[in-house]
């Protein structure tokens, strides 16, 4: 079955700045600029008012109508990655052996690397490298714990899984060792008031 015409519309706050072309999405806002490629999603973009988005789909199937609601929450993810940003919390788990985690920057590529020694005791180094645009500290209030931070939230989000995965137990009973590090809060860097 076919739907004839679909709809999802979005409304643009105030201080962000949209532009559309060629199924380019840009976003500008106070904390900075994203751009999307969705040139693979047979979608049509109209503005009728100022600050409204509308993105609709022609004679879809049932399947490609779903992808309307996807590009209506990335771009909304994008509007609130360029006023509030990302932030992701980490806490480190362990039951005997400490997890030591180092920081640096890749001096070649310009990204953070994180590396995680001394995991369950093993000696093999692991290490993470961030995606672009997102910056990783050491909490100051909290021990073992990270925080990673961007505007991107695929990007920020792709990271912490990234972490989370190159810890993960192998050939043990994952009931008892459930050693690791884990994102325990997800939010905003700009909080509301």
């Amino acid at each position: 079955m076919r739907f004839i015409h679909s709809q999802e519309e979005l409304k643009i706050p105030e201080g962000v700045k949209i532009s559309i072309k060629t199924r380019i999405v840009t976003v500008e806002g106070p904390r900075g600029k994203l751009v999307k490629n969705l040139s693979h999603l047979a979608v049509c973009f109209s503005t009728p008012t100022k600050n409204q988005i509308n993105i609709e789909m022609h004679h879809g199937a049932r399947k490609s109508v779903a992808a309307l609601r996807t590009v209506r929450s990335i771009i909304s993810n994008m509007i609130v990655g360029v006023t509030k940003g990302f932030r992701y919390k980490m806490r480190y788990v362990y039951a005997h052996f400490p997890i030591n985690v180092n920081l640096e920057q890749n001096k070649e590529t310009g990204l953070m690397e994180v590396e995680i020694r001394n995991f369950l005791g093993e000696k093999l180094v692991r290490r993470v490298v961030m995606q672009p645009d997102v910056a990783v500290e050491a909490s100051k209030n909290q021990k073992d714990q990270l925080e990673l931070s961007g505007n991107d939230l695929e990007n920020v989000s792709q990271s912490a899984a990234d972490i989370q995965q190159a810890c993960r137990v192998r050939n043990k009973d994952i009931r008892k060792f459930l050693d690791g590090l884990y994102v325990s809060e997800r939010g905003n860097i700009m909080e509301q008031v």
